[in-house]
């Protein structure tokens, strides 16, 4: 995917939180004020929710089995030439430095691709960046449900049967047991932002 129809599903993605009216923070009562980065901050944000998915080894997983700590979740495609590894390493590198602090932090990859990342090929994908990143696919149906929840924009780019790509915006979503989503953080974000803001909300969880 190229630079400018990362930007332009970035912005689609934007437009259509605050034409829903998800930009909305939470008051005086918002335990995690003192983290939040932008103006699309979890809370009232009506971002995340219910998802079925399935791993590499065939077993079915929902969110309360993919997000039992603060997780880094992204939703990309193995055959991505840029962005997806790119930022999925970003995540990756986040998440030794949060270790290294003694923060134990989650990732997971989840495909828009079903129709080439079965379950097997995006838990191989996910585990060649990091040994603990969980990859999830499954039915077009149910990456598509697991999508929609996250308000990721997606979609077919191209006729090639086999080596078509895909326009999909690029947010890595911080999420926890209870916060389907905190945080979002774009593809600018360095390693040791990402490292700090997920520190931040896991002193507040």
């Amino acid at each position: 995917m190229t630079r400018a129809a990362a930007l332009l599903a970035a912005a689609a993605v934007l437009l259509g939180l605050a034409a829903g009216g998800y930009l909305a923070l939470r008051g005086g009562d918002d335990r995690f004020a003192g983290c939040r980065r932008g103006a699309v901050a979890g809370g009232t944000a009506a971002i995340g929710g219910p998802f079925t998915l399935t791993d590499g080894t065939g077993a079915r997983v929902t969110e309360a089995e993919a997000i039992t700590r603060p997780t880094l979740l992204y939703f990309g495609y193995s055959f991505c030439p840029d962005f997806c590894p790119t930022d999925l390493a970003r995540n990756a590198a986040a998440v030794d430095r949060l270790a290294a602090r003694g923060v134990d932090a989650g990732l997971v990859f989840v495909t828009i691709d079903p129709e080439r990342d079965t379950p097997e090929r995006a838990a191989a994908f996910a585990a060649e960046i990091h040994p603990q990143m969980l990859g999830l696919s499954g039915a077009p149906e149910d990456t598509a449900a697991a999508a929609a929840a996250y308000r990721v924009y997606w979609r077919k780019a191209g006729d090639d049967p086999e080596f078509y790509l895909m326009d999909h915006s690029t947010f890595t979503y911080l999420a926890a047991p209870g916060h389907p989503f905190l945080e979002f953080f774009s593809t600018e974000a360095s390693a040791e932002e990402v490292a700090d803001a997920v520190a931040c909300y896991a002193a507040a969880l």
